[in-house]
């Protein structure tokens, strides 16, 4: 019954999904809500890796912040939640920052990376690592009412060629984010999580799916 109403995927899907590790780099604005809902889609197995603590300037748009949850080890929140909302889904949280000498332990096993991170430097880094390994990854990224998303096979390097800065944070730290441009990012990026992984419909392979909230505008910018 806790699947019924997936109905977009049959029977075989499911159990593609059931047998799959997706790992989480990042459980903030967009982590927090792509763990959820690969949690309730019923993926596998997660790895959530995050050496962060919540505060409260979090609890305007982080899903896994609450009052209680303030000066708490991220991860560890995020392993309690996903127990009351699926405790069919193995989820392993990691309290750590990913960097140059732990991303390919950290990923290592898994069948594909989410970004969700806000630093350029340690998205190259992951993007490296992924290309490495031969891990898909699939990036979003939010900023205000803005945000973007795209999915990134080994030898793309996408993320190498968008960003001509390769280190120091995105706009988002200067313009910051309300609660709802993660929310919206984090569904395309679980989107193409799901595709990828069932080998279904188009996915942003080679190009950024930009979206302007404040205009109601989408664009899709092809990435040589």
């Amino acid at each position: 019954m806790r699947y019924s109403k997936n109905g977009i995927f049959s029977d075989k899907d499911m159990n593609i999904l059931r047998n799959n590790k997706v790992c989480i780099v990042g459980s903030g604005g967009l982590g927090g809500y792509i763990l959820e809902m690969l949690t309730r889609v019923g993926i596998g197995s997660i790895t959530i890796i995050d050496g962060d603590v919540f505060d409260e300037t979090n609890l305007n748009r982080q899903i896994l912040a609450t009052s209680d949850s303030i000066n708490r080890v991220k991860v560890e929140v995020a392993r309690e939640r996903m127990k009351q909302v699926n405790p069919e889904v193995k989820v392993v949280g990691i309290e750590i920052f990913l960097n140059e000498d732990n991303v390919s332990t950290l990923i290592q096993g898994h069948d594909l990376v989410v970004d969700s991170l806000d630093s350029i430097d340690a998205r190259i880094t992951l993007e490296k690592a992924c290309e490495t390994m031969g891990i898909p990854l699939v990036h979003g990224a939010i900023a205000g009412w803005y945000g973007q998303v795209t999915t990134i096979f080994p030898g793309d390097r996408t993320l190498t060629t968008i960003y001509k800065t390769k280190t120091g944070k995105g706009v988002e730290k200067k313009i910051g984010n309300p609660s709802f441009t993660p929310a919206c990012i984090a569904s395309f990026q679980v989107s193409e999580v799901l595709k990828v992984l069932l080998g279904l419909g188009e996915i942003l392979r080679k190009k950024l799916l930009m979206i302007d909230l404040l205009d109601n505008e989408t664009f899709v910018l092809d990435i040589d």
